[in-house]
């Protein structure tokens, strides 16, 4: 990419209709097109501008709290390297070790550690109902804390995964589908396959389908979403990303079929989770800490779940693809056949082939984690990013 390649891109972030400025990034649908765009085209600046060894660091002090209320690897060295990509200390919010444990309010709690934050991550994808509000409440504390004049501004809120959503990992996918086929406005038409895969493992969140579905559907793409009976998604994210897709000028199925998602696909998303009422019913035994509940029930799960072995991507299901050579993708880690259990979702010679570009996907999350922070917090973005290229700073000697 020449010089000017970057100048116009610049120029096409300042040309957009951008409303992100002092908001949280929760939800993908609670953005406008051309707030995702300014998202994707930001991530690709702040990559471009790192490529050519040209400092980001828009801040010389101030910390991005990271809050995970689950286990992560990839979303949360993403998350420290946005962070110190744009100048940010980072600060870890360990709940165990904070007055969280001694009965603090999420009120307080979200005061206390914003005097000198700019960004709050937060992972929250256990408890179905409860992430989400999590992270509403949280923005929440924020908004009266900084109308209090208590908190001088506003940390913008980044959702590193919630029970809903997981906006960070879907739109790495989508820079790395760009990047791909050609570009964003190659999509349309593309038919991606968004399947449950068998897993030997319970209780994976509904975010990642959830948040794929809820994207692809935003650019005309021929959406396959495949999953055997009673492994539905949440109701009323299906039905979203339905009217998106119709009304982006794609499409949106439901099958009950692998083979017939696959069938002439573009993309290939196999990927467990765990169903939408087997998800209801475990937060009140987590809540309740009823060890013995959550036991049976994960052994009931995992029995449903052995019915169907046959959901994995294999050399023989990856045949029926587009030319036998869909693109796979997967958030990582997979459950690889052979390799990291003895069944699982995808063939242990599938994911070899593919597994370069599983990594090119995922290491387009920290730009889009920094474009997100860099959107919340600059009233004029496309300023900032010329002025980050015109001052040209090296980030090594």
């Amino acid at each position: 990419m020449q010089n000017k390649d970057l100048e116009g891109m610049i120029a096409r972030v300042a040309s957009r209709n951008i409303n992100m400025y002092g908001k949280d990034f929760l939800l993908t649908w609670e953005k406008s097109l051309e707030e995702l765009e300014a998202v994707f085209d930001t991530a690709m600046i702040l990559r471009r501008l790192r490529q050519e060894n040209i400092s980001c660091r828009i801040w010389d002090s101030g910390i991005a709290v990271s809050n995970f209320r689950d286990n992560s690897t990839r979303t949360r060295f993403s998350f420290a390297s946005a962070a110190d990509l744009l100048g940010l200390y980072v600060q870890d919010l360990d709940e165990g070790k904070s007055q969280v444990a001694h009965g603090e309010t999420v009120r307080e709690t979200a005061t206390m550690i914003s005097f000198l934050a700019e960004a709050i991550g937060i992972r929250d994808d256990m408890y179905l109902g409860e992430g989400d509000r999590y992270q509403r409440e949280v923005g929440q504390a924020l908004d009266e804390a900084v109308a209090a004049q208590v908190l001088p501004s506003r940390p913008t809120v980044i959702n590193l995964q919630s029970d809903i959503d997981h906006p960070t990992q879907s739109m790495a996918d989508f820079l790395h589908l760009a990047e791909y086929f050609g570009g964003l406005d190659k999509l349309k038409g593309k038919k991606i396959a968004m399947s449950w895969a068998y897993s030997p493992s319970y209780g994976k969140p509904l975010s990642v389908p959830q948040g794929i579905i809820g994207l692809a559907s935003r650019f005309g793409m021929d959406i396959r979403l495949a999953y055997p009976e009673g492994y539905n998604l949440i109701p009323e994210i299906e039905a979203l990303s339905a009217r998106q897709a119709e009304a982006s000028g794609g499409r949106f199925t439901i099958t009950h079929s692998m083979q017939e998602a696959f069938k002439d696909a573009d993309i290939v998303y196999p990927k467990s989770w765990a169903p939408y009422e087997v998800m209801q019913r475990r937060v009140p035994l987590l809540h309740a800490g009823d060890t013995a509940g959550l036991k049976a029930l994960e052994q009931e799960c995992l029995a449903n779940n052995a019915k169907f072995k046959d959901w994995e991507c294999t050399e023989d299901m990856m045949k029926l693809t587009r030319g036998g050579r869909a693109l796979y993708m997967h958030c990582l880690p997979a459950d690889i056949t052979g390799v990291s259990c003895k069944a699982g979702e995808v063939a242990a010679s599938v994911f070899e082939r593919y597994r370069n570009d599983t990594y090119r996907e995922a290491g387009w999350k920290p730009y889009i984690i920094a474009a997100m922070i860099l959107l919340g917090k600059r009233d004029a973005p496309a300023r900032t990013l010329q002025a980050l290229f015109e001052r040209g700073r090296s980030r090594e000697l």
